[in-house]
């Protein structure tokens, strides 16, 4: 079969998920090699045009977030963006409560993501959380965190739907990780066209000399060289 006709699901049900845990733990991001084929990423990014898929558009700098804006999808999600968030959550699932269990944190979270959408939705997270994120020259994301309310999957994923050195040049991934009582440190993860980066969303247990501590992360784009690049933001939790 061709790479590019896979199903999505085969696709990632090929993935070398133990690799991706150890990146995970080792780094706070692991980055998965041509999750979606360039078609893929084209058709994505004319869906940016559309209106009457999306429930807002938010220009960044109006509100202190960098440059540049995003837009998030509304209910029903574009099938292949619905079909991502079903078929990774479960994979991711086992090491989110892990991480948990590490870290102290009484919360679990269900194999199957309809039922944590479910809960989710129960505790007034009721709006889609999927995003495209366009850039131009000179636009850039300031380090954050995407919460959006009391409940939090620890991971996300990013997949860059542009192709760098042809579409455009600079805007690089970039994580930050700070811990208690040190400098913090900076992730620069490169990405092509398809790729995708799952990273943790706010913090992840880190093991030291007495015991396992918790240490804060945060990501964003450094600033975009030249042209437009694209992003798809797939967040399994959803907002107020």
């Amino acid at each position: 079969m061709n790479a590019d006709a896979e199903p999505i699901a085969q696709r990632i049900d090929a993935i070398d998920w133990a690799r991706v845990e150890e990146e995970l733990g080792q780094y706070g991001c692991a980055t998965i090699p041509r999750l979606l084929a360039p078609a893929q990423c084209r058709s994505l990014v004319e869906l940016y045009a559309r209106e009457d898929i999306f429930r807002s558009r938010v220009v960044m700098e109006r509100h202190g977030f960098g440059r540049g804006e995003y837009k998030y999808f509304d209910y029903p999600l574009p099938a292949l963006i619905g079909e991502l968030r079903t078929t990774v959550y479960p994979h991711l699932v086992p090491v989110a409560n892990r991480w948990n269990e590490i870290m102290k944190i009484d919360v679990r979270y269900p194999p199957h993501h309809a039922d944590y959408i479910r809960r989710c939705h129960g505790a007034g997270q009721s709006r889609p959380t999927p995003l495209i994120l366009q850039y131009g020259a000179g636009d850039y994301n300031c380090l954050h965190q995407d919460l959006y309310g009391e409940h939090v999957f620890p991971m996300q994923l990013a997949i860059l739907l542009s192709e760098p050195g042809c579409d455009f040049t600079g805007g690089e991934f970039v994580m930050t990780e700070q811990r208690p009582r040190m400098q913090s440190r900076a992730e620069v993860v490169p990405l092509a066209q398809g790729d995708a980066v799952v990273f943790a969303v706010h913090h992840r247990p880190v093991q030291g000399t007495r015991g396992a501590y918790r240490v804060n992360l945060r990501h964003g784009v450094s600033r975009l060289r030249s042209g437009q690049r694209h992003t798809l933001g797939v967040i399994f939790h959803d907002a107020r």
